[in-house]
């Protein structure tokens, strides 16, 4: 193919395969163990195992405040919660996880992978919430860290991240862990009865290798003080990486 054609046509994707889809890698194998931090750890969400921590974790947001972008919750009860989760998260896509706590050994919040589509090595990370107990910790960083290594690792090309466009907290946790903003899908879907515009960020495996010196750099001990206070912002580092930045956040 000459110069013009790729101009033309796209630039030829040689010498790679479709990866594997979460569930289709064996469980006990290197899967797990990339999933596996110093400060939590993910494994599949379960009803029985992780309902009682869960449910625990999220009810101390006495506001309910983190189901508000979520098209489900909150939950009243561990057993609606187990039910939900029964029912809604067992399937193959989305993908659900637990994020376990180290220190505790109890579950503090649910990531998913979704929209999972090895032919174009594309995969999203979205269902994402964070009990109060997770929320601005090494921990949750580390949680989403592990779910994009793991993605890029596995032979993904694309790793996407959308919510709710009014969705600033999250708009801005998308660009600090380094995806980059592509857009807002106008009227994308009816949430709780609502409309939802969908702000769209990704990152792609050539932006990879410097993302996860950005994390590890980050998560490095060394990055902390004495009392546990970042000496670099995770911002500072994945900046130079983002191809655009999300014109909502400029202030």
């Amino acid at each position: 193919m000459t110069p013009h054609d790729a101009q033309k046509f796209g630039t030829p994707v040689t010498g790679w395969a479709p990866p594997p889809a979460p569930e289709n890698v064996q469980l006990g194998t290197n899967f797990d163990r990339q999933l596996n931090g110093k400060f939590v750890r993910l494994e599949r969400l379960d009803a029985v195992r992780h309902s009682a921590d869960l449910s625990a974790a999220f009810a101390a947001d006495t506001d309910n405040r983190i189901w508000d972008y979520l098209p489900y919750g909150p939950f009243a009860s561990t057993p609606e919660l187990a039910t939900w989760i029964t029912a809604t998260c067992t399937a193959p896509d989305p993908y659900f996880v637990a994020i376990i706590d180290l220190a505790s050994d109890r579950a503090i919040g649910v990531a998913s992978y979704l929209r999972i589509n090895p032919d174009s090595g594309s995969i999203e990370v979205g269902h994402i919430n964070f009990s109060p107990a997770l929320q601005a910790t090494a921990g949750a960083t580390e949680a989403m860290y592990l779910m994009m290594k793991w993605a890029f690792q596995a032979g993904y090309r694309r790793y996407e991240w959308k919510c709710n466009a009014l969705n600033l907290k999250s708009r801005r946790a998308a660009q600090r862990l380094g995806l980059s903003y592509e857009g807002v899908f106008r009227q994308a879907t009816i949430s709780k009865g609502r409309n939802r515009d969908t702000a769209w960020f990704a990152a792609i495996d050539s932006e990879w290798p410097a993302l996860k010196v950005a994390f590890e750099t980050w998560l490095d001990p060394a990055n902390f003080d004495a009392e546990g206070k970042q000496r670099r912002a995770l911002s500072s580092l994945t900046s130079d990486i983002l191809v655009m930045c999300d014109p909502a956040l400029v202030s």
